[in-house]
Order: C-alpha cells, then sequence, then structure tokens
C-alpha cells in the first residue's frame, strides 16, 4: 500500500513540475512577444536627430535610398529662391554687419532687406541667411604658422541659434590664410552634415605664395574649389541633405583660375559673388567683367554699407538696379 502512495505522489509531482514548466515556459514566451512588440513601436515612433539620414533603416524605413537622393535633389534653395544674407563676425564690429550691431537690431535689419526683395521681385521668394566668417585670415602667423584663425564651436552655435529664430539659412565662410581647402572644409563637417547649413569660401585670402593675408590679393585655381565642391557632394550623399550652396567671392580676375575647369554637381549648387566696393558704375563693371562673363552656374551680388558710399555722390544699389543685371543674382549680400 505504501508503494502504491508513493508512486501516485511520484506522479503527482512530476505532472505539477510539468505544469510549472509549461507556465514558466508561456510567460517567457509572452516576456519576448511584449517585448519585441515594445521594441517595434519605440522604433517607428523614434524621431532622427537633425544631423541623422532623413531614413535609415534602425527607424524602421525601408525607402530606396536614391529615391531619397531624388527627392532631395528637388528641395534645391536656387533658383526659385533668392538669399538675402548678412555678412561678418560675431567678434569684430569692422568685418560686416553681421557683428556690428546687436542681436535683435540686426536680425530686423536684414528682415527688413529681405522684404525689399520680396516686393521688388515678388515672383522669387527672398529667404534670409547668416553667412558667418568660420575661419578668418589674419596678420600674424599663429601657432601653426598658418596665418588664420579658426573660430570655436560656441561661436558657430550661436549663429545657428540666430538664424533659428527667422528660419534662416546658414553659410559658413573660409579664409584659409597659408592653409589648404580641404583642411579648412573639413573640420566643419559636423556643421555641414545640417541642411540649413552651406559653404563660403574666399580666395582673396588664400595664399598659396606664402605672402602675408591683407597684403596681396590671393587666389584659388578651380581644382582647389572642386575639392570643396566634391567634400559637400559626398555630405549631401552621406546625409541625404538638400542641395548645399557654395558662394566663391571675387572681384578680379586673377582670384580664380581655371574657371571653366569648375564643376558644379547635383548636390552642390555654385554661386560666384561679387564681392567688390565702391561707386556704382564700378560695382556693375567688376560684376560684368568677372562674374557675368566668367559664367559657372548663379550670379551673386555683395553691398558694403559703408565702403560703397566712400565715393562723394554714390548711393547703395537698390533691389530695382540689380534686377536690371544680366544675369540676374539670386545671391545678395551685405557687408
Amino acid at each position: 500500500m505504501k508503494n502504491t502512495w508513493a508512486k501516485i505522489n511520484f506522479r503527482k509531482e512530476k505532472f505539477e513540475l510539468v505544469i510549472i514548466g509549461l507556465f514558466l515556459f508561456a510567460v517567457l514566451w509572452g516576456i519576448k512577444e511584449f517585448s519585441e512588440n515594445i521594441w517595434q513601436d519605440l522604433k517607428s515612433n523614434i524621431t532622427p536627430p537633425q544631423q541623422s539620414r532623413e531614413t535609415l533603416s534602425i527607424y524602421g524605413g525601408y525607402e530606396d535610398p536614391q529615391k531619397i537622393i531624388e527627392k532631395n535633389i528637388d528641395k534645391k534653395v536656387l533658383p526659385e529662391n533668392r538669399v538675402v544674407a548678412y555678412y561678418g563676425n560675431l567678434l569684430s564690429k569692422k568685418m560686416g554687419v553681421l557683428g556690428e550691431y546687436p542681436e535683435a537690431e540686426m536680425l530686423k535689419m536684414l528682415m527688413n532687406e529681405v522684404d525689399k526683395w520680396n516686393i521688388a521681385d515678388p515672383e522669387t521668394s527672398a529667404i534670409p541667411a547668416l553667412h558667418y566668417i568660420a575661419t578668418v585670415a589674419q596678420a600674424s602667423p599663429g601657432i601653426d604658422g598658418k596665418y588664420r584663425a579658426r573660430m570655436p564651436d560656441k561661436e558657430i552655435v550661436k549663429i545657428l541659434e540666430m538664424a533659428s529664430k527667422i528660419n534662416a539659412l546658414v553659410f559658413l565662410d573660409i579664409q584659409i590664410g597659408g592653409s589648404d581647402l580641404e583642411s579648412e572644409v573639413t573640420r566643419l563637417k559636423k556643421y555641414l552634415q545640417i541642411g540649413n547649413v552651406h559653404l563660403g569660401i574666399d580666395p582673396e585670402f588664400a595664399m598659396k605664395n606664402g605672402a602675408q593675408p591683407g597684403t596681396i590679393v590671393g587666389t584659388l585655381d578651380a581644382s582647389d574649389i572642386n575639392i570643396a565642391i566634391n567634400y559637400l557632394s559626398e555630405v549631401v550623399r552621406e546625409m541625404d541633405l538638400p542641395p548645399k550652396i557654395l558662394v566663391i567671392h571675387r572681384f578680379t580676375g586673377g582670384m580664380i583660375t581655371n574657371y571653366k575647369d569648375i564643376k558644379p554637381t547635383r548636390e552642390v549648387q555654385v554661386v560666384i559673388n561679387m564681392d567688390g566696393f565702391g561707386a556704382q558704375a564700378l560695382k556693375k563693371n567688376t560684376y560684368k567683367q568677372y562674374v557675368a562673363k566668367h559664367p559657372i552656374e548663379y550670379t551673386g551680388f555683395k553691398i558694403f554699407y559703408k565702403n560703397d558710399l566712400w565715393t562723394p555722390g554714390s548711393r547703395l544699389l537698390q533691389p530695382e538696379d540689380l534686377l536690371k543685371l544680366n544675369p540676374v543674382p539670386v545671391y545678395i549680400q551685405y557687408q
């Protein structure tokens, strides 16, 4: 009899163990399913950070990357819009209007210029921009002997924050001094990965012969400029961004050599910006000789609030004046 009860108890305990095992299996399976569902929900609701690709598989996006590129190419700024930019550096009141006035006053002035352009040419939407000199050529060689000063991140971030207040584009301008263009462009990559940040380069301060910046007018060759274009193109493709704008300053023939070899890409829109100051006739002639006669893609024109008035009897060119130029500039810069 005892053996019989022992067998019954053993079978009961075995049965209970089986039930417990099945229960634990069901619980663990349920947890697994629940976790996967939660993870899928999280993935579908995560918003990629601003400097990430528009579509990444980690966020549940499986759109063809080529389609993303094609879609973003359609979001190019030019020529459907006209960029109206304020130029300068926040650490200097002498380098341009951007750093000459308090932030609120400066932004108000810029938006007034944007309004003028929208009134003068309502068919081309004028959009504001802050054109900031992120690498400044200087008279002293500096620690590395490159005759240029790189602005700290905190200053560039200030410009980005200002731009966000008026939904403006940002241009980071480079005066390479004794450095090279590739080194100065690539160090700005984390900013160029942002959709509304574009690039400017100033051949005037490119001292290939080792001269001190400001003693002679510098120069860049098409091969140098193509390095910048190709790098920007890579950033656009890598981050699935709309096309970048590259603004190149010019007021003499020698500032850009072999201009016909400059190769814009689908990812980069190239603007040659007339950067000379003086009386109206002189500025218009400079534009004609060194910009209009050397077509690359798009053209720009700079207005100097002070230097353009040095000649007695001169006045600042207005939107109505510049709209008569051929070609009509799509990038306007105020210094």
